[in-house]
């Protein structure tokens, strides 16, 4: 088998984006560089030389960990379908001869922002850019994964902190039509001592 040239990676990305590929559509309703400072911020005394092979873009490595919890995937499966998806790829803006980070290189990654504290502020401004665009990501497994339009969430404070505290509001309760329209199974789990974050958990 021939190595594949650059517009036959091209076309073959044309074809998925005429599919639906929804991993474009959050590429392109996510402002990530808006985000990069908080991204960045558990790594600003890391790096104090040139030498060696520079580390990988900060905010790519996000989206890294975006996938991986959208899929469900391990870090070795993470690395594994870097390597295989051009979707994947296209989402993290690595062109077929990049090189892709490595599974212990997503797991320093990830652990450097869980101590820091910064995962859950990360992916609470993941998921409110989102919402906002009209979106929901729909955490599953390979095959099941997937993005749908949802209604807007109108929620007030009062109504957040209790749906945090796995409280239905009681107005919510007494109209049916209105609790169908709101999504309350976004939560924090873990799992194999790793951190995930269902945005909106199919079932």
């Amino acid at each position: 088998m021939g190595q594949i040239g650059f517009f036959d990676y091209e076309d073959r990305l044309n074809e998925l984006s005429k599919m639906g590929d929804p991993l474009e559509i959050i590429g392109k309703v996510v402002q990530w560089k808006g985000m990069r400072q908080v991204i960045e911020k558990p790594f600003s005394k890391e790096r104090k030389s040139n030498a060696g092979r520079p580390p990988f873009d900060y905010v790519m490595m996000f989206k890294v960990l975006v996938l991986q919890t959208m899929y469900g995937l391990s870090d070795e499966q993470t690395q594994f379908q870097i390597l295989d998806r051009f979707t994947f790829r296209r989402f993290l803006g690595l062109g077929p001869e990049d090189r892709v980070p490595d599974q212990k290189t997503i797991w320093l990654f990830r652990e450097k922002l869980v101590q820091a504290g910064t995962v859950k502020k990360l992916f609470d401004i993941f998921q409110k850019q989102l919402n906002d665009a009209g979106y929901c990501a729909r955490k599953g497994q390979m095959i099941d994964a997937s993005f749908i339009e949802v209604p807007r969430q109108r929620n007030t404070k009062d109504e957040n902190d209790q749906i945090k505290n796995g409280v239905t509001p009681e107005e919510w309760e007494q109209n049916p039509a209105k609790l169908r329209q709101k999504d309350t199974d976004a939560r924090w789990t873990k799992k194999n001592d790793q951190n995930y974050y269902g945005v909106c958990t199919g079932k």
